[in-house]
């Protein structure tokens, strides 16, 4: 199993952020945990914008300029007490990608992070489109608002068997 965690970046934890996920703090002891069981089976993800949108994106980018920032920023960099020597960056909202599936290998993926209803579904999905087995740990995610998170996984249940939602103490 080889654990991804989504974008667990200080865009999404800072209180004051338009893309606050106010659930982020309730999730970073259970992700935490999860870091220290899977050990070196762990990448962390990073939403970062494009150079220049393109496509929808330009709307999209219209809709949150203070986003379109270098992947260097602040914002974009993980949020405490997470560190990474590398992360898996993407402009879409899957993180689901030759970079990713090769740190995958052929074991299942295990999602934790933020947010339920955005890039941990896009991510699940895709991966489980390719044929990766995905387990989304659900109290180990958080959505923009409870109500989102819990839609989102019960979407993510209706994907079975190619995607379980689970909880973290079942994989110990």
């Amino acid at each position: 199993m080889h654990l991804a965690v989504i974008d667990m970046q200080r865009v999404f934890a800072d209180p004051d952020s338009p893309w606050a996920t106010p659930g982020f703090a309730a999730i970073v002891e259970p992700v935490s945990a999860l870091v220290a069981a899977f050990g070196d089976d762990v990448t962390f993800t990073r939403f970062v914008a494009p150079a220049a949108p393109a496509g929808a994106w330009r709307a999209y980018y219209a809709q949150w300029p203070f986003a379109l920032a270098s992947p260097d920023a602040e914002l974009y960099r993980l949020a405490a007490p997470f560190v990474a020597d590398s992360t898996v960056d993407a402009t879409t909202f899957s993180k689901w990608g030759p970079e990713l599936a090769a740190r995958v290998g052929g074991s299942t993926l295990v999602l934790a992070g933020v947010s339920t209803d955005c890039c941990v579904l896009s991510t699940a999905v895709a991966a489980a489109d390719a044929g990766v087995p995905v387990q989304v740990v659900a109290d180990a995610c958080a959505g923009v608002d409870e109500e989102s998170h819990r839609a989102a996984l019960h979407v993510l249940g209706l994907y079975a068997p190619l995607i379980e939602v689970v909880d973290a103490a079942s994989l110990r």
